[in-house]
């Protein structure tokens, strides 16, 4: 994108994972207010505390995404008047830099109160950062990768922008800040609110859910959703994590990012970046 980096494309290194997340979370929903989103459960679910055994994995996820860079990402958000956008793509995290496509389907037309119609509206590419994220158009008659096809685009054919406070954003936001070098403390995830939801499969495999640590100043069982995290995270037996879920205010539909594991062959074009 057209705005430098730093040299090495790193952030600041953060200690304490409730802290980062809950103020990338917030950044695009605030906690009070936001409706209610429980996933699907085979099993009884009883909501409780963490253990320090399931803090533990729960604090190993942000090194297993590291560790595992790149990886494939789908994100879904829900932008209201039946709008949704979805990305599919690879994070770095070792670079917090990322590369995907995206397709925007819903209301047709240039009003969104109009009569909604299945259909996409837009398409083409998107890179993101921990600052802001840019736009391409995607290259025609070309069904690569979309890192591939974000590598032919120079930097003068990328469209920037900040963040804003939209679903897409704070999904894309909290995305690009899920991975870090090393395990968070288990002991302060369980001591600022994390909490046990249930259980569920996903594709064959068992993954325990996670509401994650509370926000600075939440009071636990009061507030709209009893001072929870808006974030929901589920993680399998060895702190793998897939699914992360975040509740928008007055959204009924949470912004969601999917993992699917490492893509080997991803190369994360230099030109959106580049400082020439």
């Amino acid at each position: 994108m057209a705005r430098k980096r730093k040299a090495d494309g790193r952030t600041p290194r953060r200690t304490l994972w409730w802290r980062t997340l809950i103020a990338i979370a917030v950044c695009g929903a605030a906690v009070g207010g936001v409706a209610v989103y429980r996933a699907c459960s085979d099993t009884a679910d009883t909501e409780r505390p963490v253990t320090m055994d399931e803090a533990s994995r729960l604090a190993l996820s942000r090194l297993n995404l590291y560790q595992a860079s790149p990886v494939k990402v789908v994100l879904t958000a829900t932008e209201g008047a039946a709008v949704v956008v979805r990305v599919e793509g690879v994070v770095d995290y070792r670079t917090h830099r990322a590369v995907g496509s995206y397709e925007v389907t819903g209301a047709s037309g240039p009003s969104k109160a109009a009569t909604p119609a299945a259909g996409r509206l837009d398409r083409g590419l998107i890179v993101w950062d921990t600052g802001g994220l840019g736009l391409a158009p995607a290259p025609e008659g070309d069904d690569g990768p979309p890192w591939k096809l974000a590598g032919h685009i120079p930097r003068s054919g990328w469209s920037p922008r900040s963040y804003t406070s939209d679903p897409l954003d704070a999904g894309l936001q909290l995305l690009i800040g899920l991975g870090a070098d090393r395990p968070d403390n288990p002991l302060l995830l369980a001591q600022s609110g994390a909490r046990l939801l249930g259980s569920d499969r996903i594709d064959g495999r068992a993954y325990e859910r996670f509401a994650g640590p509370r926000a600075q100043g939440a009071t636990p069982g009061t507030g709209p959703d009893e001072g929870r995290s808006p974030l929901t995270y589920w993680v399998d037996a060895d702190g793998g994590l897939r699914r992360v879920t975040m509740r928008m205010p007055g959204l009924g539909t949470p912004t969601s990012v999917e993992f699917s594991g490492r893509d080997g062959r991803a190369k994360l074009p230099g030109a959106p970046w580049g400082s020439g």
